[in-house]
């Protein structure tokens, strides 16, 4: 007999407190940073992670994490196969930071009921979140900065 499955909050609330302080770390001035490049050292070569800022709100922003080839030779469709991209949620004032959607899809839910028109796995939003911190980690630990940080400030206001 299935045992109906219940999102487990405590997990999924220390997950994206863990993020959000990963997601600091990589970006300490992320008040000020539009956006930053790490090259990162991969299985298959280097990668370039790229974290820009898409929205920012008073005790919200929101952030686009892209993972592409260091070199444009490399673009092809294994390499857009392996290239993610999230659209990732930060709350300021609750110090949490969760994925919403990847790129291109509508924001995810809670959970899913299984087998569904979409194929996510009823735990779809937990697993990501679990990526995202994988990701992060990872990028902390084997990645370095590649290109300046463009403040907001440098940004013309006219």
């Amino acid at each position: 007999m299935k045992t109906k499955y219940i999102p487990d909050l405590t997990k999924q609330m220390a997950l994206c407190e863990a993020n959000y302080a990963r997601l600091l770390k990589l970006m300490p001035d992320i008040d000020e940073c539009q956006q930053r490049e790490f090259v990162v050292d991969m299985a298959q070569g280097q990668s370039v992670v790229c974290i820009a800022v898409q929205e920012r709100f008073k005790f919200t922003s929101t952030l686009s994490i892209v993972q592409k080839p260091v070199s444009e030779e490399r673009c092809d469709i294994i390499s857009a196969l392996i290239s993610p991209t999230l659209i990732v949620r930060l709350y300021h004032d609750a110090k949490m930071a969760e994925v919403i959607s990847p790129a291109k899809k509508t924001q995810y839910r809670g959970k899913y009921s299984y087998p569904n028109k979409s194929m996510l796995q009823i735990d779809e939003k937990i697993q990501l979140n679990e990526y995202l911190a994988q990701w992060l980690s990872h990028c902390l630990t084997h990645g370095y900065q590649h290109t300046q940080v463009m403040s907001a400030s440098f940004v013309d206001s006219k």
